[in-house]
């Protein structure tokens, strides 16, 4: 075990207990004279059991993840059914679970790690360098579009797409043709340029629309992003706030606990998804200049890790793991600042929040334990490869 933790990457833990230290304080700043208060030291133990996940997992061989990973993942998709039936809806969402104590846990959180878990081990099945379409390519979808239909109906949208990015990245690593990649990025940007030009042309039926079907909500929180001259006072209320908040901060903000806006309560769920706005007003642009910097260090490591590691499976779990953090970062901060619409997606290791926390560190975990088991196998050599490994060996 000795020589284990002597392989553990120490600058990743060092900016983990960088973003704990920031997280605490931003949260203490966040709820201080709120209903809130007191949430920065259920953050701090909700770190202490982080931390304790975190080197749990990097002690565990990657390998038996990905190995049992096709029973996690249906266990992880009878989750997400079961909170059909006994789960708790909070802001028009059902994707809780009540656990013993009281605690709440996400199922829709957690099976992002089982989604990379799964996808790596299917992606390790395939026995050409590049990616069969009927083969390897459309299971792979199945696998993905399950869980992403069933959390959409959960109302979980932020969640859903997460899996999506995940899918994309994989898909990369994995070898994708070329023409494949190419044909999904036309259905994409055609879907997306499609998706908003009718959503601005057709407002008002697809506003009748959303309403029939129970999702007057997803209006609220489109209509800020691309129509905000028809949006309600109460649907542009969150993000108009959190722009004006963003934007007094200036470049050095208005100082630790003097966020006019946020102190006064007139940006809702500061503790949650809109805690880079009480980051961007009290500390400025330099501040917020100074979290993408460590989000963009610890991402750098990751992908270190990943081109050091010599066995097939470990670069598929790296990427799957980036794409996740990436597209949470760009999500929660894009949204505060007219690039992406409001969902409920939370800023990884700073906002609250118990189940999104663990699952952020257990996938650190879970690349930390490449970075100590992921020495080269025999089966290897009798392996394609991937994007990764082709990288590696131009490297050398």
């Amino acid at each position: 075990m000795l020589n284990k933790l002597k392989k553990i990457d120490y600058t990743i833990v060092f900016i983990l207990l960088l973003l704990m230290g920031i997280s605490i304080a931003v949260l203490y700043s966040a709820t201080s004279n709120t209903a809130y208060h007191g949430y920065h030291i259920r953050m701090g133990v909700y770190y202490l059991l982080g931390f304790a996940a975190f080197f749990a997992f990097s002690l565990i061989d990657f390998k038996l993840f990905i190995k049992y990973s096709p029973y996690i993942y249906l266990f992880g998709v009878g989750l997400l059914i079961v909170v059909f039936f006994i789960g708790n809806t909070y802001y028009s969402a059902t994707g809780w679970l009540t656990l013993p104590g009281g605690l709440s846990f996400q199922p829709a959180e957690f099976f992002k790690l089982l989604l990379i878990l799964f996808l790596s081990f299917m992606l390790l099945r395939k026995r050409k360098p590049r990616l069969s379409f009927w083969r390897d390519v459309v299971p792979i979808l199945l696998i993905t579009f399950i869980p992403f239909l069933v959390v959409m109906a959960q109302n979980d949208l932020g969640n859903a797409l997460s899996y999506l990015v995940i899918l994309a990245g994989m898909l990369w690593i994995g070898n994708i043709k070329y023409m494949h990649a190419l044909i999904a990025l036309v259905i994409f940007a055609g879907s997306v340029f499609g998706g908003i030009t009718a959503y601005k042309v057709y407002h008002d039926k697809v506003y009748t629309f959303f309403v029939d079907i129970g999702r007057e909500h997803w209006i609220e929180r489109i209509d800020p992003w691309l129509v905000p001259e028809k949006a309600t006072e109460k649907a542009i209320y969150h993000t108009r706030n959190a722009k004006l908040a963003i934007a007094s901060g200036g470049m050095t903000g208005e100082g630790y606990l003097k966020g006019e806006t946020v102190q006064s309560e007139r940006v809702p769920l500061t503790y949650s998804d809109s805690i880079f706005v009480v980051i961007a007003e009290e500390f400025g642009f330099l501040g917020s200049s100074v979290l993408l910097l460590i989000y963009f260090v610890l991402i750098h490591r990751l992908i270190l890790i990943s081109l050091e590691c010599r066995d097939r499976g470990g670069p598929f779990l790296i990427v799957g793991i980036v794409a996740m953090f990436l597209y949470q970062i760009f999500e929660n901060i894009g949204m505060f600042i007219g690039l992406m619409p409001l969902t409920g997606i939370t800023l990884p290791f700073i906002s609250y929040g118990g189940t999104s926390l663990m699952i952020n560190m257990a996938c650190i975990g879970v690349a930390m334990s490449i970075r100590i088991h992921g020495h080269e196998t025999d089966e290897e050599q009798q392996m394609p490869a991937s994007r990764f490994t082709k990288l590696k060996t131009q490297n050398r």
